[in-house]
C-alpha cells in the first residue's frame, strides 16, 4: 500500500510538472504563429492519443513517462506542405525560436511561485529557530551557542523560521563564509553567535548539515507516549501501537521521548526489549531498529512517532502567512534564490567542492515525493515547488538535446549573424546525449545507494 502511495503520488507530480513545462512551449509556439503536430506527455508508443482543435494537433500519452515533447512543423524532420511553411518551427527569426524553447523552463517557475504564492496566502505552520544546546566541540558550541537561543537575523538578513535560518546558512557555508547570527537569549536580551564557516568540508554540507554544525532544534519535553507507528516498520512489525507508553528499554527507565529516541538510535540491529504501558496493563515487546546512515553515522530506528502536546508545542511553532501581494513578491523572492541555489550546487559538484553524491535520480524523487504526500497536502505542494524550480534549472543547463542546448545555439546564431551548422549541430547532440546518459548513471548509482544505506 505504501508503495503504492509513493507511486501514486511520484505519478502525479511528474504528470504535472510534465504538462506544465509542455504547455509553456506549446502556448508560445501558438502565439508565434507555429504549428504544433502532437503535444505528447511522455517518449516512445503512444498509449492513447486524439487530435485536437483546428490544427488537430495531436494529444498523446506515451509509453515511457520520464518527460514529454511538443513536435512542430520542421523543415529539418520532414517534408513540409507549402501553406504550412510559414507556419515552420525553422523559419521563425531567432528572437521567435528563443521564445519558444525558453518558455518550458519559464512554465516551470511561474509553477513554483502560483504555488509558493498559494501556501504563503494559506499560511504555513514552521519550527521556530529555537536552539538547542550544542554538541561539545563542535562549531557552535565554539560561537557560545546556547540552549533556547532564538535565532532573529543572521548576517542582518531576518531568519523568522527554521527553514529560513538552515537556508541562510547552507548559503554562507557553500561561500565559505562567517555566520554573525543575532539571537534573543531565553527571551530576553539581544545578544550575537559567530559561526566560523570558512573550514567547512564539501562533504559537511550533505545530509544533516547544521547537526553537523552543532546546531539543533530545541524541542518542548514531550511523554514517551507513541502517537504513530511507521506501517510495515520494526515498532510496526514488533506490535508497538498507538498510545502505548515506553516504561523503560533493557530496564533503563525512560522519563521522556528523548531518552527513547537516543537508546534506540545508539542501538541499530540491535534488539531492544521495551516495557510499556497499554491501558494499564504492562507488556514485554522486543523490538530490533533497522539502521540508517546520516551522513558518516550509522543509527538505528524503529519508525515511531511522538504524541504531542499541542499546549507545550505552541511556543515552538510559528504560522507564516502573507496577504496576496505580499505573498507573491515573497514567492518570486523565494522561486529565484532556489533557482540561483541550484545552479550554485551544479557548478560546485561540477568543480568537485560539492559531492556528486547530492545527485538524486526518479527513484530518490518517488520516495521524497511518497514521504511529502503522506505528511499532508503542504508539504506536498512544496515538495512540487521544489521539483519544479529543479527541472527548470536543469532544462536551463548549456547541454545539447536540453532547452539550454537550443538556447546556446540562437545565442551563437545572434552573434555569428546565421544558423549554427548541421553538422556542428550533430556533434552537439552527441555530445549532449552522451552528458545526459552520465548524469542519468550516476543519478541511478546514487538511487540505488540510497536504498541499500537505508
Amino acid at each position: 500500500m505504501i508503495l503504492l502511495q509513493k507511486l501514486a503520488a511520484f505519478v502525479v507530480a511528474l504528470g504535472l510538472l510534465i504538462v506544465v513545462h509542455e504547455f509553456g512551449h506549446y502556448l508560445v509556439a501558438r502565439l508565434c504563429g507555429v504549428k504544433v503536430l502532437r503535444f505528447s506527455v511522455g517518449f516512445g508508443r503512444p498509449l492513447w492519443a486524439r487530435p485536437f482543435g483546428r490544427d488537430r494537433t495531436e494529444w498523446a500519452i506515451a509509453a515511457v513517462p520520464l518527460g514529454g515533447y511538443v513536435k512542430m512543423v520542421d523543415e529539418r524532420e520532414g517534408p513540409v506542405a507549402p501553406a504550412d511553411l510559414p507556419r515552420a518551427f525553422n523559419r521563425q527569426g531567432v528572437w521567435r525560436r528563443i521564445a519558444i524553447v525558453s518558455a518550458g523552463p519559464v512554465a516551470n517557475f511561474l509553477l513554483a511561485i502560483a504555488l509558493y504564492w498559494l501556501l504563503f496566502v494559506v499560511g504555513v505552520q514552521e519550527a521556530r529557530p529555537i536552539l538547542a544546546a550544542p554538541e561539545p566541540g563542535s562549531i557552535a558550541a565554539a560561537a557560545g551557542v546556547q540552549r533556547g537561543d532564538v535565532v532573529r537575523a543572521i548576517n542582518g538578513e531576518p531568519a523568522a523560521t527554521w527553514s529560513e535560518a538552515r537556508w541562510r546558512l547552507l548559503e554562507l557555508a557553500l561561500e565559505r563564509k562567517s555566520a554573525r547570527i543575532e539571537v534573543l537569549e531565553h527571551g530576553r536580551a539581544i545578544a550575537w553567535r559567530t559561526l566560523d564557516l570558512s573550514g567547512v568540508a564539501a562533504g559537511d554540507v550533505e545530509g544533516d548539515f547544521l547537526a553537523k554544525l552543532g546546531l539543533n532544534l530545541d524541542r518542548p519535553r514531550m511523554d514517551p507516549v507513541i502517537d504513530q507507528v511507521v506501517p510495515g516498520g520494526p515498532a510496526d512489525r514488533a506490535g508497538l501501537r498507538p498510545g502505548d507508553r515506553v516504561l523503560a528499554i533493557d530496564d533503563a527507565r525512560i522519563a521522556a521521548w528523548d531518552d527513547l529516541v537516543r537508546m534506540v538510535q545508539a542501538s541499530p540491529g540491535r534488539a531492544l526489549s521495551l516495557r510499556i504501558d497499554r491501558g494499564g496493563v504492562a507488556r514485554e515487546i522486543s523490538v530490533t531498529p533497522e539502521t540508517i546512515t546520516q551522513g558518516d553515522k550509522t543509527l538505528g530506528r524503529i519508525g515511531a512517532v511522538s504524541r504531542t502536546d499541542p499546549e507545550r508545542m505552541r511556543d515552538y511553532l510559528v504560522e507564516v502567512r502573507y496577504a496576496p501581494p505580499a505573498a507573491l513578491a515573497r514567492a518570486t523572492a523565494k522561486t529565484w534564490e532556489m533557482s540561483a541555489f541550484s545552479l550554485r550546487m551544479l557548478w560546485q559538484m561540477a568543480t568537485g567542492s560539492v559531492s556528486w553524491r547530492n545527485l538524486s535520480g526518479p527513484v530518490t524523487i518517488a520516495d521524497y515525493a511518497g514521504q511529502s504526500a503522506q505528511l499532508g497536502i503542504i508539504q506536498y505542494l512544496s515538495f512540487l515547488a521544489i521539483i519544479s524550480i529543479s527541472l527548470g534549472v536543469l532544462n536551463l543547463l548549456p547541454i545539447p538535446l536540453l532547452d539550454g542546448g537550443h538556447l546556446m545555439y540562437y545565442l551563437v546564431e545572434i552573434f555569428k549573424g546565421s544558423p549554427v551548422s548541421d553538422r556542428a549541430m550533430e556533434l552537439g547532440q552527441r555530445v549532449g546525449l552522451t552528458v545526459l546518459l552520465f548524469l542519468m548513471a550516476f543519478a541511478f548509482y546514487n538511487d540505488i545507494n540510497r536504498l541499500i544505506s537505508g
